[in-house]
């Protein structure tokens, strides 16, 4: 039969119209390449697949043609037999998509212009960052009416709250970066309105300077219930605590002891950075408890600002001896003069 129509659009034979459009409603969200931009060329062509079998399955004529004869049976309808173009049915292209797509959800709930032929291929995606992470907070809410440039106005089935969930990170994952792998497990909704349970891994590309509280969304990926869009699945970063630096901002801190010879007489102080560096900080002044010493753009990452960083702040802490021999104590006040 060539392509199998009734695959592509994860129904069988027996497929009423409601179960088509469900299936329809379902994947040309989840493929529209306005919502795939790391794989827009992928998305492009399984959208095209899946609104091409929607556009054969869902006209009687159509159907039975190709129940009949297959996709070659479709090839042979003169261009006057469904008003398709010069191929009928397999002259198919991005705007019969964007048309079908728009008879479902009006102008696109991806902001990617007005009307039913403002879609694909066209427009700035809206799936950009809140803050810094890298995807949207949703598409629209139960509230939104997706007009099309006719009189239909047809009402977005309602979006439930998103779901949270804490991605704990180390400061150093936090100052250099890292990719994590999350396995989730969600409840999905078929194409014959059944729950099923669903495995899927993400990627979360954590990017240097990302501070406590930062949101990466995933739209759509979280549970599904009937009759409903599925809700969105959000990772907030949480930063485990580190037990030599505390992170302020973007600074970072460090305590360090000296002797009190080291803080009257001058020191070197080696520092390990969170990269695995050891930067030499020379100490000429004078250290007194509590005193701290700045060293300009060792801090953190600035996740708005590439290539630029906070500061280190050095925290002294003076080690006095617990006793001092009689000549040490004269010493000590020869030398300082008491």
């Amino acid at each position: 039969m060539g392509v199998d129509y009734y695959s592509i659009l994860k129904v069988n034979k027996c497929a009423s119209e409601d179960d088509m459009k469900r299936s329809y409603r379902r994947l040309a969200m989840k493929w529209h390449p306005d919502k795939n931009p790391n794989n827009k060329k992928e998305a492009e062509a399984k959208f095209k697949q899946i609104s091409e079998a929607y556009d054969v399955l869902s006209d009687s004529q159509k159907r039975a043609i190709y129940d009949q004869y297959g996709e070659e049976g479709l090839n042979e309808i003169p261009p006057s037999g469904f008003g398709n173009g010069p191929n009928g049915a397999n002259g198919f292209n991005s705007r019969n998509a964007e048309d079908i797509f728009a008879e479902f959800f009006g102008s696109s709930p991806f902001g990617f212009g007005g009307g039913p032929t403002g879609g694909v291929g066209r427009s700035s995606s809206r799936f950009q960052s809140e803050s810094v992470a890298t995807a949207t907070n949703g598409m629209f809410d139960g509230s939104n009416m997706f007009r099309s440039e006719g009189t239909t106005t047809t009402t977005a089935s309602r979006k439930p709250p998103p779901v949270e969930s804490k991605l704990s990170c180390s400061l150093e994952e936090l100052y250099s970066g890292s990719t994590r792998k999350m396995k989730i497990s969600r409840t999905v909704v078929d194409s014959h309105g059944r729950q099923a349970q669903e495995t899927e891994i993400l990627t979360i590309d954590v990017k240097p300077g990302w501070k406590k509280g930062t949101k990466i969304t995933f739209p759509d990926k979280g549970n599904e219930q009937p009759n409903q869009q599925p809700a969105d699945l959000i990772f907030m970063i949480d930063e485990k605590p580190h037990n030599v630096y505390k992170r302020d901002g973007n600074d970072l801190m460090i305590h360090h002891r000296v002797t009190l010879a080291e803080a009257l007489g001058g020191t070197t102080a080696s520092i390990d950075t969170l990269d695995g560096r050891t930067l030499t900080v020379p100490v000429t002044d004078i250290v007194s408890p509590g005193c701290e010493l700045v060293v300009a753009r060792e801090g953190m990452p600035i996740a708005k600002e590439p290539g630029n960083r906070g500061d280190l702040i050095i925290k002294f802490e003076v080690k006095f001896p617990t006793k001092l021999t009689k000549e040490q104590r004269a010493g000590l006040k020869c030398l300082l003069g008491g």
